[in-house]
């Protein structure tokens, strides 16, 4: 391990705080294709704010911390970490072309007895299928002949202070079992949580599918929970509290359910289970409940204010919050879009107000405008999206009119004052 030389492919929510965490022992170099970012980092700031200024500018300083877009620089490295994106298409088909990419770049510049891991969330198969095959072609090498493979799946809650990298124990595996043991030993000496050998890399990808697969079956049974009760005129957190004195009863609360992960993994192993012959039910079943819930806020708000005799056509709405879950500015996959587009169906008036979301990106990614100032203008109705801490205190009455309606999505605000919620 002493000559162990670390390149982290893809320098976004993931592979920066490994890349940075890998320099505290490791020379480490972080290789990303956008230039902008790559200069933002080597200037000590970066915009996801998963890493502090302070611990990149120290991992630059002291660490000898590199990032780059050429390839000659990466060429020197020995232990290749892939951590590009995996989303879904347009029809929710898993696309694997930033893997492709990935490959291809490690084909490149991999040398004899390198070895590259792949830390991007994937269906089992697809390494040793899909990604290999690229960097064999690629390079004209062999794996186990020449070069050396590994699954290591990331495990990052953007936003989560308390559970960072270093926090989370770590699943690793390896094309053969030294290679196994190998890479298992380079990510326990920085994983401080400890590691979990995996026997094969399939059964590395496959628990990482699975777990927020089962996380998004979970939030579906309680959101479909939150529609029954809420026919019956039952409080669904007050349920969930009452059933939570259970010692084995599990703490899942309703909500929208986007991002990265959970928003979107399910759909590789309902692919992969197509692909071998069978038709997940379970799975797909709790898609359909999670993507229908921002239709369904935007629905339920439109019923009260019905009931309120609050003038629907060319109302006021303020949604606060934007990015796909509380105090951190990721808005990849975010579900509140659901709730915008539903309302504006209605011919209403939306302002989306989020002191997290970078306006830019939000504007170029789903083409509607987000403010990061308080609005000064007075609404019909508000819905909570997200629980923002920078949201306490704030008095959302204030920026409402006498008569009006306000949702709850968290289940956060004061119940006095909230007229539905999940």
């Amino acid at each position: 391990m002493r000559n162990t030389k670390i390149c982290v492919i893809g320098l976004g929510y993931v592979g920066l705080p490994l890349a940075r965490l890998f320099s505290t022992k490791f020379s480490t170099i972080g290789f990303d294709m956008n230039q902008k970012r790559v200069d933002a980092l080597m200037s000590g700031h970066d915009a996801t704010l998963e890493v502090s200024d302070e611990l990149l500018q120290d991992a630059i300083k002291n660490h000898n911390f590199k990032c780059t877009t050429r390839l000659d620089d990466i060429k020197d490295c020995n232990f290749y970490v892939v951590a590009v994106p995996t989303p879904v298409d347009s029809d929710n088909n898993p696309d694997l072309t930033p893997l492709v990419g990935a490959s291809t770049t490690v084909g490149k510049v991999i040398s004899k007895g390198d070895v590259v891991v792949y830390e991007s969330t994937v269906y089992p198969g697809v390494t040793e299928d899909e990604c290999i095959p690229v960097v064999e072609a690629v390079s004209g090498l062999k794996m186990n002949v020449d070069f050396y493979g590994g699954y290591s799946p990331e495990r990052i809650n953007p936003g989560d202070k308390q559970h960072t990298v270093e926090h989370i124990k770590k699943v690793t595996s390896g094309s053969t079992p030294e290679i196994g043991q190998y890479i298992n030993e380079v990510y326990g000496s920085v994983i401080t949580a400890g590691t979990h050998l995996a026997p094969s890399i399939k059964v590395a990808e496959a628990a990482k599918v699975i777990e927020n697969s089962q996380r998004d079956i979970n939030i579906a049974f309680v959101n479909e929970l939150s529609k029954i009760f809420n026919k019956m005129g039952i409080d669904t957190l007050d349920v969930l509290e009452a059933a939570g004195t259970k010692w084995n009863f599990l703490p899942f609360r309703p909500g929208l359910v986007g991002g990265h992960c959970i928003g979107v993994d399910p759909y590789y192993l309902a692919q992969c289970a197509q692909r071998h012959g069978y038709n997940p039910e379970i799975i797909l079943a709790g898609r359909r409940m999670n993507d229908g819930m921002g239709e369904y806020v935007a629905s339920e708000t439109i019923k009260l204010m019905l009931k309120r005799g609050i003038q629907v056509l060319d109302s006021e709405i303020l949604i606060l919050g934007f990015t796909f879950k509380e105090n951190c500015p990721d808005v990849r996959n975010t579900k509140v879009i659901d709730i915008y587009n539903a309302l504006k169906e209605y011919n209403l008036n939306v302002t989306v107000f989020d002191p997290w979301a970078n306006p830019s990106i939000v504007e170029r990614e789903y083409g509607i405008i987000v403010t990061n100032e308080l609005p000064i203008k007075r609404f019909d109705a508000a819905i909570a999206a997200v629980a923002h801490k920078k949201f306490e205190g704030l008095d959302i009455l204030a920026l409402l009119k006498d008569k009006h309606v306000i949702f709850d999505v968290k289940g956060t605000l004061e119940r006095s004052i909230v007229d539905g919620r999940l």
